[in-house]
């Protein structure tokens, strides 16, 4: 038996539902904030994700799937998509354009890394991009449609913790002290850490290794460090996620595990997802664009991991689904079943019906393990006074209905 690829999943019924539910509030809610859909390629260039990423970080040297193609040009799943986001917008031109300065994505990314609970090598990401605008402003309203998405979803105990990693200007001194101090104790540190040190300091404080924080938690602040610029920029956001009624804990270390952020940086955890609690982060990038070829736009985004939102909603009820079976019998009845289906379909309404006859005990059955809501009868009693037994499978009443009216009580949500 061929099986799925490890650190991959197959999705289907009922879990298939709570995605779909999910995704259909996530689009709901970035059209109210103004944001149009984008989709891009799941195979990207190498290079763009080792110059927009960065080639220290541990997505560039230790987690992506790269290839060579036939050609011999080298590929990438990509691991994340902001960067590929912002290639689209090069490429198309887009960057000036207001149509397109508020996107958001839906979709699959890929990252070798071992799987536990939550986390896969094909995972899937809900995010958001804001290009053209620097403004503290911008940082606030996307964190806060952030927060707004976790508040829809039921999430328990969602924090939003930020912080600022800086920009050119500041952070060159700042890295500096973070390095002098580190060397100090640089024997004490996980071979990661001795390694990042060299090559990029600042992925230091992104470490988990449990023997690395006492080291971390004493190492110059970042908060401390930065420059006039930065630090008002910092203290604009935090003052407008107070008016957005936003509530946050500032959180020092917080450095997230990608090169190309600056200034705001930010993560959403809940406490239902134990010690590994991220939900969802993201930060200001106002160098990416041009870091790939485009102009020196301003950008702000996040994304959430799917399966780990999911996992941190609580469960939902199960309900039968709004869907009406035909069950039909007798002579002439399957024609009669065919016409019901398209016109019931026509007004809107989800129809199954199968093309074997059965009796109708077999088929109330066959419509209980569908767990729909209506069984439509069609005998050929039913045939002759042409009115249909429509029976509600969530309560068990009954009634028979002109095919007029059949939709309309469907649709109004019980038989009286």
């Amino acid at each position: 038996m061929i099986t799925a690829v490890k650190g991959t999943q197959d999705l289907f019924a009922p879990e298939i539902l709570r995605w779909q539910k999910l995704e259909t509030a996530a689009r709901n809610l970035f059209e109210r904030y103004g944001f149009g859909e984008i989709r891009t390629p799941l195979l990207e260039h190498t290079e763009l994700f080792v110059r927009g990423i960065g080639d220290e970080t541990d997505i560039v040297t230790k987690e992506m799937y790269t290839f060579p193609d036939r050609k011999g040009r080298s590929l990438t799943l990509r691991p994340e998509n902001t960067a590929g986001v912002m290639r689209a917008l090069v490429e198309h031109r887009l960057c000036d354009s207001s149509a397109h300065s508020r996107l958001y994505y839906i979709g699959p990314q890929f990252r070798y890394e071992r799987p536990q609970k939550g986390r896969y090598r094909q995972f899937h990401q809900i995010g958001a991009e804001v290009i053209g605008d620097a403004s503290p402003g911008s940082d606030a309203e996307t964190i806060a449609l952030a927060a707004d998405l976790l508040s829809a979803s039921d999430i328990l105990g969602p924090v939003v913790q930020l912080n600022s990693v800086g920009c050119p200007k500041c952070r060159p001194s700042y890295v500096g002290l973070l390095r002098g101090a580190l060397l100090e104790r640089r024997a004490e540190l996980c071979g990661d850490c001795q390694r990042r040190l060299e090559a990029n300091p600042l992925r230091v404080l992104d470490c988990k290794v449990p023997s690395c924080q006492p080291i971390l938690d004493e190492a110059p602040r970042l908060d401390e460090g930065l420059c006039e610029e930065c630090h008002a920029h910092h203290e604009k956001v935090k003052e407008l996620l107070g008016l957005l009624g936003v509530s946050f804990q500032l959180k020092p270390r917080l450095v997230r595990g990608l090169d190309y952020y600056v200034r705001t940086v930010f993560e959403i955890t809940s406490s239902a997802l134990g010690a590994q609690d991220a939900l969802l982060g993201g930060g200001r990038y106002d160098g990416l664009l041009k870091q790939i070829g485009g102009p020196d736009a301003p950008g702000f985004g996040w994304a959430l991991g799917v399966e780990r939102l999911l996992m941190a909603m609580p469960p939902v009820p199960e309900e039968r689904l709004g869907r009406t079976y035909i069950a039909w019998s007798g002579e002439g009845t399957y024609a009669r079943a065919l016409s019901l289906a398209r016109d019931l379909r026509a007004r809107g309404l989800a129809v199954i019906m199968e093309h074997s006859e059965r009796s109708f005990k077999s088929s109330l059955k066959r419509a209980d393990r569908l767990n729909v809501r209506w069984a439509l009868l069609l005998g050929e009693d039913e045939l002759k006074a042409e009115k249909f037994t429509l029976k509600d499978l969530q309560t068990g009443e009954q009634e028979a209905l002109p095919a007029g009216e059949l939709a309309a009580r469907i649709l109004n949500g019980g038989a009286s």
